[in-house]
């Protein structure tokens, strides 16, 4: 049991592992059971899975660890995105929810998030206290086959997003859009929510494929090939990609013009509060594009910077009056929903921001980089032979000619020059990986700043 303890860490976003090897059906009803323990007997809990290989199964294993301990619990009837058990939770009044997914990592991987009651990811401490009790107690599996309830969740989720975009202005636009699912558990569900309108839909990768086609069910450029040409060639409006659980987003506007999760992010703050009416603040992570602070600024918001991860987002929309807040792998949430980002719901208010705009999505993206800034946004990862980073006071005050004018450290290390250009470096969690990002105003100079991170790394002995 010890050694199963040590196999079981909660990341960033859940705790995941290679099917098979550390993820097993013993190790997600031990983990199971330390949830049950945190929750206690009485209360009510939901179990969702994505599209993977056997997450149905270990879906089911988890909600029958948690029946047998007394715990109220319904399963999902099919595979899920993330966002939509979120909402059943919150809009169930559910005290947590458990969904089977592993996201955007490859085939081989399953993993296992934890919600909280609201339908935000779990804090940190809810996680660092259900890892405390893993082993405490031995599984129960006393519930009979047949207890649980299998429940579709899809169906609530789907009639509040027809409620919250706005299907009056949007029924008779024909704007072309492609959405590609890359396999994963958001399907064709746009389609149910656009239902009765004229928007041309059209879909691709959105069959059941547990090996993802070879690839991973990650929305960053280089997976989007296929979805950038089909935008171009077949003259789409917009091209839409959502990760393997459907709860991150990346778009592609005509001409087959990769738009950043980053530039996302600025669009649906614009759209919310210009076109929608909506107030509050701008919430970005500290790796998240300057142009965020632009917006913010001209919209006269709030601009909120949080650590890396979206948990740490959650928890601002749970406290605090946010418009929007995204991360730069994509993940996105807005106000009036749940705590959580939700790359369908991304996907559609762009759809509605073509239609409040009357604008494809190039001409909106082109109009928003000429009044916020041109930024190009790129990051590396460097496998290295130990967990470190670079020594803060053996930082260049320079950085390729530039004045550092401002380091940030409470997540990683970050490096801010006079023109608004930028270097970060964030060692990985769990993984002996420097992480480096940058920004500046040409693609040339972002890439130059890579270069520099790779020569200070060296340098520093990594």
């Amino acid at each position: 049991m010890s050694d199963t303890v040590a196999q079981i860490k909660f990341g960033t976003d859940g705790w995941r592992a290679i099917i098979a090897d550390t993820y097993t059906l013993e190790n997600v009803k031990i983990l199971a059971q330390a949830v049950a323990d945190y929750l206690g007997a009485g209360k009510k809990a939901a179990v969702g899975f994505d599209t993977r290989f056997m997450s149905d199964k270990f879906a089911l294993a988890a909600a029958m660890v948690l029946k047998s301990n007394d715990i109220d619990v319904i399963l999902s009837d099919r595979p899920t995105p993330t966002p939509a058990l979120s909402f059943a939770i919150k809009s169930r009044k559910l005290d947590l929810g458990v969904m089977i997914t592993a996201s955007h990592n490859p085939a081989e991987y399953n993993g296992f998030k934890i919600k909280n009651s609201s339908g935000g990811g779990a804090s940190s401490e809810l996680t660092k206290e259900v890892e405390g009790l893993l082993g405490k107690n031995p599984v129960k599996e006393t519930a009979p086959a047949g207890s649980i309830e299998a429940v579709d969740i899809i169906k609530d989720y789907i009639k509040f997003i027809r409620n919250y975009i706005d299907l009056k202005k949007i029924k008779n636009k024909k704007f072309k859009v492609l959405v590609d699912s890359m396999y994963g558990s958001g399907d064709s569900f746009i389609a149910q929510v656009l239902k009765g309108t004229k928007i041309r839909l059209e879909f691709m990768r959105n069959t059941i494929n547990p090996s993802f086609g070879g690839g991973r069910p990650e929305p960053v450029e280089d997976n989007l090939e296929e979805l950038k040409a089909r935008v171009k060639k077949e003259k789409f409006d917009l091209g839409i990609a959502l990760d393997g659980d459907a709860d991150r987003i990346a778009a592609v506007a005509p001409g087959g013009v990769f738009i950043h999760p980053q530039k996302i992010l600025g669009l649906l703050a614009l759209h919310l509060n210009q076109d929608r009416r909506f107030s509050g603040g701008l919430v970005k992570t500290i790796c998240g594009s300057t142009m965020m602070d632009n917006i913010a600024k001209f919209l006269g918001i709030k601009l909120y910077e949080t650590p890396v991860g979206f948990k740490y987002i959650s928890n601002l929309m749970e406290t605090e009056d946010i418009v929007a807040g995204g991360e730069e792998a994509g993940g996105m949430g807005v106000k009036g929903y749940i705590p959580e980002r939700d790359g369908t719901m991304a996907g559609l208010l762009l759809i509605e921001m073509m239609v409040y705009r009357n604008k494809n999505m190039l001409k909106i993206l082109n109009e928003t980089e000429k009044k916020f800034g041109k930024y190009y946004y790129v990051r590396q990862d460097f496998h290295l032979d130990k967990r470190v980073e670079p020594k803060k006071e053996n930082l260049p005050k320079e950085l390729l000619g530039k004045k550092v004018i401002d380091i940030k450290d409470y997540d990683g290390i970050k490096l801010t020059c006079e023109d608004q250009s930028w270097l970060m470096f964030r060692g990985s969690g769990t993984e002996p990986i420097m992480r480096t990002y940058a920004e500046a105003k040409s693609l040339a100079q972002a890439k130059k700043l890579l270069v520099l991170a790779k020569e200070i790394i060296i340098k520093d002995g990594v």
